[in-house]
């Protein structure tokens, strides 16, 4: 088709706004699904994203829509995932479209999420049609909201379209809107080939799928093409178009979405933000804003059972095909046994990968204490980089220790603004400025250390604001940090799977608090058990597990004391060495523990 009349958008939106369900709409308006093949959600197509209400996996579709003017256009909706997790594809995303469809919930108003997908959107120079959703519920204030979005995006609020996405009001007018206020994409058709991978799935049969958008030239079946990122250079197998299934094509024009398959093995070698040119042309410049996902969270995942490992592995293996931003490890524990170490974009990211694990390949695990990724910079001036806080060089060796820092964002109504701020200095937060959207709305801008977030911050930030604040963070770089190591000790040995890299003011704080929950939840032996944490050889805090007694002089009856006192020394004795052969075992519940830990 003529690339003028092709329009490539995307929607953005907070969690929960009614982006997906814009996306059936638009599906239903443009016949591009048959009513037997409709469904709820019908992009989001994990049973977990369903259930959560929530994106995961960005996902393309291409429909056709006859205007009013008579012209029939091709739309181009590439979805995104709206968690602050995925945000690198939410920017791949965005750089293959033109225009982004910004949804606001009427009821919720401009949320964090919202905030960030707006500026993402306008660093990609697209342009934005504001839309109100949800105008039919009973508690929407479309004015106010209106307002806050025209504070956020400037503009009037005559160029907002009002909706509502589940029963289809005022969606015919975004179509229309899309087609008059959505540049056709730029490029030259004579140009040399070059295209975006902004997604890439795993086939069984066929390998890496890249879902691709064509900025330049054009993509051919049985064209030689290279990955300009890795060098790699493949036949093209089959192009084609995607209209939720794959529909194979000869061509992909300069400004087309579709798919590519050229036999890749390795979801390495084609990664997502690269770009693939045809292969004898070794000029040719890549699309800019490509770089390497890095994990950010660090966490082990061990099997309850030990004859679980080996599917644990194979389990990790098939997730990592069509998920290139999840890293794992093999790394022995002295108290979990043979686990691996793995790293996730962010917390949801973890949780989701956890809850993929134990549902599709039932396996019950135990996960380590979240931490991050730090540098070590030794005596002698070289830097190590740190996942796992078992492999923290002494403090004798270490010159200094460096955390990474977020910019980070909190949306709010002004009432919390207090209670937030209390909240974030306890986190070592560090104040940057208050933004005002509107007299009862607010931005808080912080600098916050990631290693404070990972845990509980984000159920105590809404707990603290009653459910209204929201949450976003980008990655800023790493700084010094007043940081050491803290051990849990069990009768003197090292429990490593409960280490844990923090801060020296809160080191006391939580090894008390963390001692007092094993003493709760470690089964009491026929012998004492200490529950130590330590910072190197320094003990902070110490609890002691009484032992059980049998009642040995249960069969004395009168007679001299000197009896019952031998009897309590043989017991006394025979304790001793008991301890010093006896295994404390560690219920599941203790390693839960840490993760409901105030920070």
């Amino acid at each position: 088709m003529d690339s003028s009349r092709i329009r490539n958008f995307s929607i953005i939106a907070h969690i929960d706004h009614g982006k997906s369900t814009l996306a059936d709409r638009l599906l239903e308006m443009t016949s591009t699904l048959t009513p037997q093949e409709m469904q709820s959600q019908v992009l989001d197509n994990m049973e977990l994203e369903r259930e959560r209400g929530i994106t995961i996996k960005a996902h393309a579709v291409r429909m056709k829509y006859r205007a009013k003017d008579g012209h029939e256009y091709e739309l181009n909706l590439i979805d995104t995932p709206g968690h602050v997790d995925f945000t690198y594809e939410v920017s791949r995303s965005l750089a293959a479209c033109e225009g982004a469809l910004l949804i606001v919930d009427a009821t919720q108003g401009v949320e964090a999420q919202t905030v960030s997908n707006v500026l993402l959107a306008l660093e990609h120079d697209l342009t934005i049609l504001p839309i109100l959703n949800k105008i039919d519920m009973d508690t929407a204030q479309v004015e106010a909201v209106q307002q806050q979005v025209v504070d956020l995006l400037g503009g009037s609020p005559e160029d907002m379209l009002l909706i509502s996405a589940k029963k289809g009001l005022g969606v015919s007018d975004v179509l229309e809107a899309i087609v008059q206020r959505v540049p056709p994409p730029p490029g030259g058709t004579d140009q040399p080939l070059r295209a975006l991978i902004f997604d890439s799935l795993y086939d069984a049969y066929r390998g890496v799928i890249c879902f691709i958008r064509v900025v330049d030239g054009t993509l051919r079946k049985g064209m030689n093409i290279r990955f300009h990122a890795t060098g790699r250079t493949y036949e093209a197998e089959e192009v084609g178009v995607l209209r939720l299934q794959r529909i194979e094509t000869d061509t992909l024009g300069t400004g087309e979405v579709g798919y590519l398959i050229a036999g890749v093995r390795a979801i390495e070698d084609a990664r997502v933000g690269d770009t693939v040119v045809e292969a004898r042309r070794d000029a040719v410049e890549p699309l800019p804003g490509y770089k390497p996902l890095k994990p950010m969270v660090f966490s082990g995942l061990y099997p309850v059972d030990s004859d679980d490992y080996d599917a644990l592995r194979n389990a990790l293996g098939r997730l990592r095909l069509n998920d290139a931003a999840l890293l794992y490890e093999p790394e022995t524990s002295t108290a979990l046994g043979f686990g691996f170490r793995c790293g996730f974009l962010g917390l949801l990211h973890m949780e989701i990968v956890q809850e993929r694990l134990e549902r599709e390949y039932g396996i019950d695990l135990i996960t380590t204490v979240p931490n991050v990724r730090y540098e070590v910079v030794g005596k002698d001036g070289s830097v190590m980089e740190v996942e796992n806080p078992s492999s923290l060089p002494p403090a004798s060796a270490t010159e200094e220790i460096r955390e990474p820092i977020l910019a980070a964002q909190i949306l709010l109504p002004s009432e919390y603004i207090g209670a937030v701020m209390k909240l974030v200095n306890e986190r070592r937060g560090t104040y940057i400025n208050t933004e005002y959207l509107h007299t009862d709305r607010a931005i808080l801008h912080y600098e916050l250390p990631l290693g404070e977030i990972v845990t509980d911050f984000y159920d105590r930030l809404k707990s603290v604001s009653r459910g209204y604040a929201s949450f976003d963070y980008e990655h800023k770089g790493m700084r010094r940090g007043d940081l050491v190591k803290l051990d849990v000790l069990i009768n003197g040995d090292a429990l490593d799977a409960l280490s844990i890299i923090i801060h020296r003011d809160k080191a006391q704080t939580w090894g008390r608090e963390l001692c007092r929950k094993l003493k709760e939840l470690i089964p009491r032996q026929l012998f004492e058990v200490v529950i130590q944490a330590a910072i190197g050889s320094k003990i902070v805090s110490r609890e002691t597990v009484r032992p059980l007694r049998k009642n040995v002089v249960a069969k004395c009856y009168g007679g001299d004391i000197t009896r019952k006192r031998k009897l309590l020394e043989r017991q006394k004795e025979g304790k001793k060495r008991m301890k010093q052969l006896g295994k404390v075992e560690i219920p599941q519940e203790a390693f839960l523990a840490t993760l409901k830990m105030d920070g």
